[in-house]
């Protein structure tokens, strides 16, 4: 089970890795519609949107704002899984560069793998590790889920770089 799952994590890795190949910052914080989530400077610092629902008229949102959902979902999954598991999306802001968001998530997955190699096979039948997001199912699912959560998030990188070279000509 474990091997299964770090191969099919490898693979949805190596996809997010192939969509973030000389990403620019315009490039990524370009936005198809103004309503789509996005992140923005202000001068307090960086905002990030949070859709009230996830509804198809928003429009898709920013790259930029989908690495910062990547570093959401994959920090709240270590603190909560392994960790306190007190943090809120308030406490996880935007880097403010691709780059430092790229560094953000190398550090966020070789940590992550490193916690995935050191389970046995028993905790990830067990529920001791899966607190969020599937607290009511064992540890496998939780992991199944973020390579999931990682596979998406990519498509949607690969899919706003497609949309900006095509329309931000």
């Amino acid at each position: 089970m474990k091997e299964n799952i770090l191969f099919q994590l490898d693979m949805c890795w190596q996809l997010y890795l192939y969509h973030m190949n000389d990403l620019k910052e315009a490039e990524a914080l370009w936005v198809f519609n103004p309503t789509g989530l996005q992140v923005y400077k202000q001068e307090e610092g960086w905002c990030i949107d949070w859709p009230e629902t996830e509804s198809y008229e928003s429009g898709p949102p920013s790259i930029a704002w989908t690495l910062w959902h990547i570093i959401y979902w994959w920090s709240t999954a270590l603190d909560y899984n392994f960790d306190k598991g007190t943090l809120k999306k308030e406490d996880i802001p935007w880097p403010g560069s691709v780059e430092k968001a790229k560094a953000t998530i190398n550090f966020l997955h070789d940590k992550w793998v490193s916690h995935l190699i050191d389970l046995s096979d028993a905790d990830y039948l067990s529920k001791q590790y899966a607190k969020w997001p599937l607290s009511d199912r064992n540890f496998s699912d939780t992991a199944l889920w973020l390579n999931g959560e990682l596979m998406k998030n990519a498509a949607e990188i690969g899919y706003g770089r497609f949309l900006y070279r095509t329309c931000a000509k």
